[in-house]
């Protein structure tokens, strides 16, 4: 579901996006899930914890999922510095999907402390789904285990950025219960030519 989760990537042309919050100490009441179990009944899907040698899988998954055209961030750029930044640094919130014994999906995130707020925050940062796979609820699943995650923690709420345009995210993180939407625009500069670009931010 490419970027049905988080992430959305810089471009050099103005990109609207959106950011939710989720308050973790809500439990939202859950709608019947809309993806079908298409897999036979001896394949089930796997969440687990993210491992070095993943690094590279997942690169690969999300160079497909968060193209820079289609899929910008808000303020992340996808490559493998990014995967290994938050690998080392995140270990245990970050996770993988598997379905027999393939990588098919990921939930990368991190948690945020303020010293002016005795509140810490979850971020989840990107989600990405094969799209081969994208109606076995690996979504939901890689949700849910990083919430349990968060909530093991301390974080008392969940903050996601999704582009403004991508319905399907908006929808499914609606559907996992995140709320109070802002809209954001972001200004960016070319500091390496000639040319200028930019992103500005609003919050309505």
């Amino acid at each position: 579901m490419g970027k049905t989760g988080t992430a959305v990537m810089t471009t050099s042309t103005p990109a609207k996006g959106t950011r939710a919050v989720l308050h973790c100490t809500q439990s939202p009441v859950m709608e019947p899930t809309a993806f079908k179990e298409i897999q036979a009944p001896h394949q089930q899907v796997k969440i687990r914890e993210m491992e070095i040698d993943d690094i590279a899988k997942i690169f690969h998954l999300g160079e497909q999922l968060f193209q820079a055209g289609s899929m910008p961030n808000l303020y992340r750029t996808w490559d493998e510095f990014e995967v290994t930044e938050l690998y080392n640094s995140d270990t245990e919130n970050c996770l993988v999907a598997e379905l027999d014994g393939e990588l098919i999906g990921f939930a990368l995130g991190t948690t945020i402390s303020k010293s002016n707020s005795a509140w810490k925050y979850g971020h989840l940062v990107w989600l990405g789904v094969d799209p081969r796979c994208q109606r076995l609820g690996v979504a939901e699943k890689l949700f849910f285990r990083f919430r349990g995650i968060m909530r093991r923690q301390g974080v008392r709420m969940l903050i996601v950025d999704t582009q403004a345009e991508n319905l399907s995210a908006l929808r499914f993180f609606r559907k996992m219960g995140f709320g109070n939407p802002s809209q954001h625009i972001y200004l960016s500069l070319n500091m390496g030519g000639g040319s200028q670009h930019a992103r500005k931010k609003t919050t309505p």
